[in-house]
């Protein structure tokens, strides 16, 4: 498979294994309190699975709840079907926030949500933003990645926030052809 990459030259070909970057698996608070509030480490999300990973600036806002998330529950099985061993969203929110807003798009069942509550997996990947003039602080790029083994063979990357043309379900899956 080739490497296509749009709009994100600086964005490492590789996720760091060894990185104290860790995410937050979306639940409840008490699941929180019965895991004794675990992450998720770079090597257990990544290594030796096939995973797509799409990002966006926050949990119930616009775009990302319009016409993101649905974008890929509606093509989750065809994605499986591909190879693809999981397919991840992440948002700089709070995994309880992600929990909630996963649950209110009927998606629990189709995509893993992730919570980067400090923004440290997108700063890493340097796909980070400054949304502060729209009152919403630093967040993530909208983009959609393939991810195999941790090696990022895709990287499609809106040229802004509000774009939706590239990071879609449907382009990720024309990359598995």
């Amino acid at each position: 498979m080739s490497s296509v990459r749009h709009f994100a030259s600086s964005v490492p070909d590789k996720v760091d294994f060894d990185t104290d970057v860790n995410l937050q698996k979306a639940r409840t608070w008490d699941e929180g309190l019965k895991s004794n509030f675990a992450t998720t480490s770079m090597k257990e999300l990544f290594g030796g699975k096939k995973v797509v990973v799409f990002g966006l600036p926050g949990a119930f806002t616009g775009v990302c709840s319009a016409q993101h998330v649905p974008s890929y529950v509606k093509r989750a099985d065809e994605l499986k079907s591909k190879g693809v061993d999981k397919i991840v969203c992440v948002a700089v929110n709070d995994p309880y926030c992600m929990k909630g807003w996963a649950k209110s798009l009927n998606a629990e069942d189709k995509i893993e949500f992730y919570g980067d509550f400090d923004g440290r997996f997108n700063k890493m990947l340097g796909l980070d933003m400054d949304l502060s003039s729209g009152l919403l602080g630093h967040r993530s790029k909208r983009y959609s990645m393939l991810v195999d083994d941790g090696k990022i063979n895709v990287l499609n990357v809106e040229e802004v926030p509000s774009n939706f043309k590239v990071s879609d379900a449907d382009t990720i899956l024309k990359s598995l052809d």
